[in-house]
């Protein structure tokens, strides 16, 4: 091992035959991830138009027609959420690509909160619609086993007569008691026979 003054200044330090070696330190890097909710407000006028790839005064433009709305700070400053930026990238892709003026670009951003909300409308229905065929065939079971409870208590009692569905004509006489009332669906037949 060497004296210290064979050390020069970098902490090198001579080696066999007298060459130096060089120390290297390395350092550790961390990198921290933070999510942010899409609809927060992060970035300003100038940020939000490079992201959309347009100029902030067509940004402004949205902004003025309703197309856009940006959420604002505590002093006022105009602040662009992540879905602010993917809505002026729609825009754009509408009025460039598809040639829509922005009007159009306005009838179908209405058209597609609309069809959105139907989406929800028909979700929420079919998930109704199929909460009441499980209660109606979990009602239809329970009504099952409740008549076969009251069928079998009938069967030990024999008091259930089996039916077998044959068809007969039963001819019935009432006959009048004085003070009493006829039944209307009753039929009188001559007291003779």
């Amino acid at each position: 091992m060497g004296t210290p003054s064979d050390h020069d200044r970098d902490g090198a330090r001579p080696r066999k035959g007298g060459r130096r070696a060089r120390v290297t330190t390395t350092t550790t890097t961390t990198t921290t991830t933070i999510e942010v909710d899409a609809d927060r407000g992060v970035f300003m006028i100038s940020v939000a138009a490079e992201l959309a790839e347009m100029h902030p005064q067509t940004l402004r433009m949205y902004e003025a027609r309703g197309l856009i709305e940006p959420k604002r700070s505590p002093k006022g400053t105009r602040l662009y959420s992540h879905s602010d930026v993917e809505r002026l990238r729609r825009i754009q892709q509408m009025t460039n690509e598809l040639g829509l003026n922005l009007a159009g670009v306005e009838r179908v951003l209405e058209l597609e909160v609309e069809l959105e909300r139907e989406k929800r409308r028909y979700a929420e229905a079919a998930e109704r619609l199929e909460r009441l065929q499980r209660e109606t065939v979990e009602m239809r079971e329970q009504m099952r086993a409740e008549m076969q409870v009251e069928i079998d208590k009938l069967r030990e009692r024999n008091a259930l007569v089996p039916y077998h569905g044959t068809r007969t004509t039963a001819i019935v006489h009432v006959r009048r008691v004085p003070g009493a009332e006829v039944p209307m669906d009753a039929v009188p037949v001559d007291d003779d026979a």
